[in-house]
């Protein structure tokens, strides 16, 4: 999967703060993290963070960002956010996102990643079933103020390094900024 011209990935960087909690409070008014929540994420050993930019017109834009924990050595993780700015949504750059962050999942060692996400976003519950995600529990009002539940997902992740993101076929996606090698 590819970003569309003009637009990059990379990982995230703690300078990245003010440009990532803009797009977090314009994509979760209600419900958005802190400014110290999601600093302690950017700087925490065990996360991983990635962002899409703009890559033209002046200076770089985040239009994206998502993020993974998962400790050293534990084969669990979860997806912590991931969010896209609305005039740039149905571009693929959600999938780009979270593909990325299942690839570095099975860098580490993960076998099984879970998620929440809103009980009234249908968009990305079908993103996340066409990737191989079930719904596993429900967490009444979890997301506050607005009172809605949370789906709780689930999925196993193929444990060969050359498996590709939907779990088959050949992956060629190494970490950010390197190509994997041909076998």
């Amino acid at each position: 999967m590819t970003l569309p011209d003009g637009l990059r990935l990379r990982r995230a960087h703690p300078q990245d703060l003010d440009d990532v909690m803009w797009l977090e409070h314009a994509s979760f008014p209600t419900d958005a993290w802190s400014a110290s929540q999601m600093s302690g994420e950017l700087y925490s050993p065990h996360g991983y963070y990635v962002v899409v930019e703009t890559t033209e017109g002046g200076a770089p834009t985040i239009v994206g960002y998502a993020g993974l924990s998962s400790l050293a050595g534990n084969p669990v993780a979860d997806i912590q956010t991931i969010a896209v700015a609305a005039d740039q949504r149905g571009k693929g750059i959600g999938r780009v996102l979270f593909t990325e962050l299942l690839d570095e999942a099975r860098r580490r060692g993960v076998h099984e990643v879970f998620l929440e996400v809103r009980a009234d976003n249908p968009v990305a519950q079908a993103m996340y079933t066409a990737f191989g995600f079930e719904r596993i529990a429900v967490r009444p009002r979890y997301y506050q103020p607005d009172g809605v539940d949370a789906w709780v997902m689930r999925a196993e992740l193929a444990t060969t390094p050359d498996v590709g993101p939907s779990g088959v076929g050949p992956s060629r996606v190494g970490p950010i900024g390197q190509e994997a090698l041909d076998g």
